[in-house]
């Protein structure tokens, strides 16, 4: 099984998990969240990412979520990874949001390596941009 692997500094990445359940709630079993909370270490952190993947097995492998590109929570989750043998077979992707989790846990199981990295980024980037909404003075000065 392939799990997607949220990680990020304080809760985001449990808040990201919990919004997924609204969209994917069938498979949020195959989400694993963990957040280096304030006030703990990074080996804290590496202790947590550890205990929350330890129901991995063998031939599971993971895509890896996370909130900033060079941050701890990243760099401690790779090297944990690494540790495990899991490392070589992950995809690790930063800058987490909504948009990039969810189509991560869709297409996880039908994409893999630099395919899966990015339908995800581009799914990403095209949900950036600016909502505007016009005013109903806006209306009125077209109307002239």
């Amino acid at each position: 099984m392939k799990y997607l692997v949220l990680v990020s500094h304080g809760g985001l990445a449990e808040g990201v998990q919990s919004s997924l359940k609204m969209f994917a709630g069938d498979k949020t079993d195959q989400i694993i969240a963990v957040g280096l909370k304030e006030g703990k270490s990074v080996d804290d952190f590496a202790l947590d990412f550890r205990q929350a993947l330890a129901g991995l097995e063998a031939d599971d492998s993971v895509l890896v979520l996370a909130d900033i590109v060079g941050g701890s929570p990243l760099t401690t989750a790779a090297s944990v990874l690494a540790e495990l043998g899991k490392l070589d077979s992950a995809v690790i992707l930063g800058g987490l949001n909504l948009t990039m989790g969810l189509t991560g846990l869709v297409m996880k199981d039908m994409l893999e390596g630099k395919d899966l990295a990015q339908t995800i980024l581009s799914e990403a980037t095209a949900a950036l941009q600016e909502f505007e909404v016009s005013s109903d003075d806006d209306e009125e000065d077209d109307d002239i």
